[in-house]
């Protein structure tokens, strides 16, 4: 009987999926393996080759061309030599990791000028995605609507390690994913490519032109992008950095399409987004928007005027502090523009009219197993309400000045010292530890990060809710931080390094002594006795209650009466969640999707029309020589004042910059490849309009736009610009 209940669930996702096509072209988020089901509308709406050709299980396809890069962005090859683009902002670490005073590759940009110039990047991987299949039969069999959660998760875990161990292979990564909350599940096998190296890299003011004043905002003109190379062994396959090494011969690269666009045109996105929430319950989303996003935003506004004061005052403190500060930015812009979005578009009340028709069905005999699943997630969400917001203060105020984590990333050498941990001898863990030590000091200044924590100290002062992170171990943590930054071993390299070079077994003593890691201790342990067990407990209670209410709306969705939504609620019936707007697509999750939309301008506000691409002219107008984020290079000056764009033109003779379409991406979407109704490349997706960051909550055809670099200013620059021909003379270009 469970296993009939299995298989129709993964029936009515299917049925779902093909019932849903019909609807609005730009919302979606598509697993590629079922790409078939999307084929008729892609074609319909301007694609010319066959799902087939974007994913196939058995001969090369564009999948192939694709891969997750680091751990959190996407990138394509470009060239049969395995040339990888993908955007500035995802290479920026690698860029920051090679740049110095001296070679100061952030503000002048990096071109390797031949193999052997070409950059490691320790630490980088690329993955290709080899296969994926369906294994929700295996996963689900025999477990039971009831049955209690820990034996539940006990079990689905035992599973998928079987599956991962016996596809398991040298060079290969296994993982089984839940989709629908738990509903269906995907396997996944990835081939692993270690040794990536940068290839080319434009100065900031290009890559990063706007800085976080553009960040999510059109119209835009950054040069969003970075080069880089990936490396195998004499035969081809994946290995470890070694200059014997190759460059890698892809199954597939992408074309480049120097044709151009226009506006209407088919656009496809094809990436690893990585997190959405379009399934929420009202009484989520209303935790976001009332707790979440302005906790943080505000803890991060704080935190960055320190730091860009900081930036703005010395050259190589802005050097050291450039990607984290970007970092910081990112989610804190982000998150100011959901908050509005879902208050522009009264999510919160629209989702509540999608559940007063939920809990309709559900009073009937059809529905009547789900009855209780939205007043149980009501009360869950208010019990997540206090270790929440004492989380976000740990997070985002606790945690925010740089030294406290790493004092406290030293607790393994003690544990090791002390014979605790045996995973490590103690010079391993010795080399572990002044590797650790000379990575964080290259990009630290004890006293920008001291004044982070006096900002964030004083944010805490005033807040009941922060009482539980003060008073200790000091009753004056302002005081204590005279101690912090003038004799902890962790705040000084000097004091670290002499220390660690005549480290013994009994100095162990020191470091716990040590008033840091002392402070660092307490905190953490006062999170994780006394906030995060609530959390956790709270959010599993959440998550398998959310499983369950997802399971519901799929019935509900096959039982017609999500047909009642059409005569409920306000004006914004048509969107009311993915359910009402009848596209069935599952959340993100880092896994490999399509999406597909067009080449359109918007309104973001009345009598405000912004036209869907942007071209060099918009860099000039923007140039101010005062501020460092508008600063215009004198080369790319020169070029525009003469207008040698060469063939990179479009049909007006304007160098295009950036477009805009209704592609529905997030992050992990950075980098990913744009590609034309033809399949070939036009473009690397690399934000996000900030009227339509909600998208990730709910996504609006009227207001949502992907912001995308154009390939043709990409390559204007590596070759005009940069001089660097020799990457482009490896593409395939069409003209």
């Amino acid at each position: 009987m469970v296993k009939k209940n299995i298989t129709r669930v993964a029936a009515v996702i299917g049925v779902m999926l093909a019932f849903c096509l019909p609807s609005r072209a730009d919302e979606g988020m598509w697993i590629p393996l079922l790409l078939q089901q999307n084929q008729e509308e892609m074609q319909r709406l301007g694609l010319q080759i066959t799902a087939e050709d974007i994913y196939s299980i058995n001969h090369s396809s564009l999948k192939d061309a694709i891969v997750q890069f680091g751990g959190g962005c996407t990138g394509e090859v470009v060239s049969p030599q395995g040339l990888l683009l993908t955007n500035h902002h995802c290479g920026f670490g690698y860029i920051q990791y090679h740049s110095s005073v001296e070679h100061d590759y952030l503000t002048q940009g990096f071109w390797a000028q031949s193999l052997q110039e070409e950059l490691p990047c320790p630490g980088l991987e690329v993955r290709f995605l080899k296969e994926m299949r369906d294994v929700t039969e295996p996963m689900l069999e025999g477990i039971t609507f009831d049955m209690p959660e820990p034996i539940r998760q006990d079990s689905l875990a035992a599973r998928a390690k079987r599956l991962q161990e016996s596809l398991a292979s040298p060079n290969t990564e296994v993982k089984v994913l839940p989709f629908y909350y738990g509903n269906q599940y995907y396997l996944f096998v990835y081939e692993v490519f270690k040794d990536v190296r940068l290839v080319g890299a434009p100065p900031s003011n290009i890559g990063k032109f706007g800085g976080d004043t553009d960040n999510w905002m059109w119209p835009r003109h950054t040069g969003d992008f970075s080069v880089f190379r990936i490396y195998a062994d004499a035969d081809n396959q994946p290995a470890p950095y070694s200059p014997d090494n190759r460059p890698y011969r892809p199954k597939k690269y992408l074309k480049i399409d120097l044709r151009g666009y226009g506006e209407g045109d088919f656009t496809l996105v094809f990436g690893y987004p990585g997190r959405t929430q379009e399934y929420l319950s009202s009484y989520g989303v209303e935790q976001i928007l009332n707790i979440e996003d302005p906790m943080r935003v505000a803890a991060r506004t704080a935190r960055l005027e320190v730091i860009k004061a900081a930036m703005e005052r010395d050259p190589a403190v802005r050097i050291q502090y450039a990607a984290k500060a970007a970092s910081i930015a990112n989610g804190w812009k982000k998150w100011m523009g959901e908050i509005k979005g879902i208050q522009r578009m009264n999510v919160p009340g629209s989702k509540r009219d999608y559940e007063k028709v939920f809990q309709s069905w559900a009073g009937s005999a059809t529905g009547a197993e789900y009855a209780g699943v939205l007043p149980a997630l009501k009360a869950a969400y208010e019990d997540l309400e206090k270790p929440l917001a004492l989380a976000v203060i740990f997070q985002e105020r606790v945690m925010a000045p740089e030294v406290v984590p790493f004092a406290y990333s030293f607790q393994k050498l003690c544990q090791v010292s002390k014979g605790e941990d045996t995973s490590l001898s103690l010079e391993e863990a010795l080399e572990e530890a002044r590797a650790k030590a000379q990575k964080f000091f290259k990009d630290y200044h004890p006293q920008v990060d001291r004044a982070v924590f006096e900002t964030m100290l004083g944010m805490m002062e005033n807040d009941e809710n922060s009482a539980l992170f003060m008073n200790m171990p000091a009753p004056d943590l302002k005081k204590a931080l005279d101690v912090f930054y003038g004799k902890s071993l962790f705040s000084s390299p000097e004091r670290l390094t002499a220390f660690l070079d005549k480290y013994k077994a009994s100095d162990y003593k020191a470091i716990e002594k040590d008033p840091l890691y002392n402070y660092a201790g307490i905190m953490l342990g006062t999170y994780r006795q006394m906030v995060y067990p609530m959390l956790a407990q709270g959010r599993k209670r959440i998550d398998s209650l959310q499983r369950i209410y997802m399971k519901g709306q799929l019935a509900m969705k096959e039982s017609g009466a999500f047909a009642g939504l059409m005569r409920v609620g306000n004006q914004n019936n048509l969107v009311l969640s993915n359910v009402g707007s009848s596209r069935f697509y599952p959340d993100a999750n880092f896994t490999l999707r399509v999406t597909y939309g067009k080449i359109k301008g918007f309104e973001p506000a009345d009598a405000v029309l912004y036209k869907h691409y942007t071209t060099l002219d918009g860099i000039m107008q923007k140039e101010n020589p005062d501020i460092y984020d508008y600063v215009v290079e004198a080369k790319l000056k020169d070029l525009y004042a003469r207008k040698d764009y060469g063939r990179y033109a479009n049909a007006l003779g304007e160098m295009p910059v950036a477009f805009i379409g209704t592609n529905h991406t997030t992050g992990g979407n950075s980098g990913s490849p744009v590609l034309n109704g033809e399949g070939n490349l036009i473009g690397i997706n690399f934000d996000r309009c900030w009227e339509g960051t909600m998208s990730d909550i709910r996504y609006d055809a009227k207001i949502c736009r992907n912001i995308m670099l154009d390939i043709r200013y990409c390559l204007f620059i590596i070759d005009k610009f940069a001089g660097a021909t020799r990457l482009v003379e490896e593409m395939d270009i069409i003209e």
